[in-house]
């Protein structure tokens, strides 16, 4: 069994997701070779993003800090800490709204 405290690493990226020039820092907490989901927290500065992007098939967002707004063609999702959405089969992108952290859970292959 394999365990992590997402509030650390929350608290890890977000300082350096402050200090990066992209404004944002990513880590895969779970889900290399052997797991059927791959966890990912990724932390983005307020005003920062994720510009749109093809689906990486089946997966969710957590927002675990700040807010954060997913946008597709069909209209823009806004969450703050404690929502889950599924990511969209489309295009998307991610904005931060607040200095922020979310957790994408994506299934593997």
């Amino acid at each position: 069994m394999s365990a992590v405290s997402l509030p650390e690493v929350v608290e890890e990226l977000l300082a350096e997701a402050r200090e990066a020039h992209s404004g944002r820092a990513g880590r895969t907490v779970r889900g290399h070779s052997d797991h059927r989901l791959r966890h990912t927290v990724i932390a983005l500065r307020a005003g920062a993003e994720l510009s749109d992007h093809e689906s990486p098939g089946e997966a969710t967002l957590q927002v675990l800090h700040g807010r954060v707004r997913l946008t597709c063609e069909d209209g823009d999702w806004e969450g703050s800490a404690g929502a889950l959405t599924d990511i969209p089969p489309t295009r998307h992108g991610l904005i931060a709204d607040d200095d922020s952290a979310i957790l994408l859970t994506v299934a593997l292959s």
